[in-house]
């Protein structure tokens, strides 16, 4: 929690280097970022990769989650292992087999190859929270609807899919935040095509100024910014759903 804390003065800092305490403060570092057109473009670029990723995480991962959760099928637990697999396998691993995969189907530096890549890392996220939503339903609603003589699609649409909405405002959510912080697989498959993480790893290489600072900063804020809203506007969607 500490860097976390000594980040945000240091961002704010009139020295040209890194230095903790700031011999002064100033906007300098914040006024960088926004002039140059590198971390605008980066940061647009995880801005619609990571929504490009929520979108069809969620895409995948609701009938998944529904399967397993209702379904009974050979294999079932099988399937519900691999799903979760992603948590599991360490990042760098995962990274380099799918460079390989990707190399070959000429996904490097393409927007689409990074979206892949981070839609397998978040599935397991979506697939956890679908899933509990789906443990805590109550059915008799859907039987109700079906009983008043609503077809399968409509009880899902007027009736399934209304209730959900907090599990599914949470899983976009949290899929959408697995894809902005992600760094280890950009390294490997954004190539040309800088996320903001990466962009951030390759300046720490190249230079350290408090312009990195500054950006984690803005990248700690709109994080927190996405978990409140799971928290709050979640839990909002739920009690009205009630």
């Amino acid at each position: 929690m500490l860097p976390l804390l000594v980040v945000f003065p240091i961002s704010l800092s009139s020295a040209p280097y890194m230095q903790f305490p700031p011999p002064g403060f100033s906007w300098q570092w914040y006024e960088r970022y926004l002039d140059d057109p590198q971390w605008i473009d980066s940061t647009w670029r995880s801005l619609y990769i990571g929504g490009a990723t929520a979108i069809l995480a969620l895409a995948l991962g609701v009938p998944l989650a529904f399967s397993l959760v209702r379904g009974r099928f050979f294999g079932r637990i099988v399937v519900d292992r691999a799903a979760l697999a992603p948590i599991i396998v360490p990042h760098i691993i995962f990274a380099v087999a799918v460079y390989g995969l990707f190399a070959k189907l000429k996904l490097i530096g393409t927007w689409y190859g990074l979206v892949i890549g981070h839609t397998v890392l978040a599935l397991p996220f979506v697939v956890l929270v679908i899933t509990a939503g789906l443990r805590d339903f109550d059915r008799s609603l859907e039987q109700a609807a079906e009983g008043l003589g609503a077809s399968r699609w409509q009880t899902l649409r007027k009736i399934t899919l209304p209730l959900l909405r907090p599990s599914l405002v949470s899983a976009g959510l949290l899929a959408f935040i697995s894809s902005f912080d992600e760094v280890v697989v950009a390294l490997f498959l954004a190539g040309a095509n800088m996320t903001l993480p990466k962009k951030m790893f390759d300046n720490i290489m190249m230079e350290i100024d408090p312009t990195i600072a500054s950006v984690s900063v803005i990248q700690i804020l709109l994080v927190s910014v996405v978990l409140v809203l799971i928290g709050r506007f979640g839990r909002g969607l739920k009690d009205s759903a009630r």
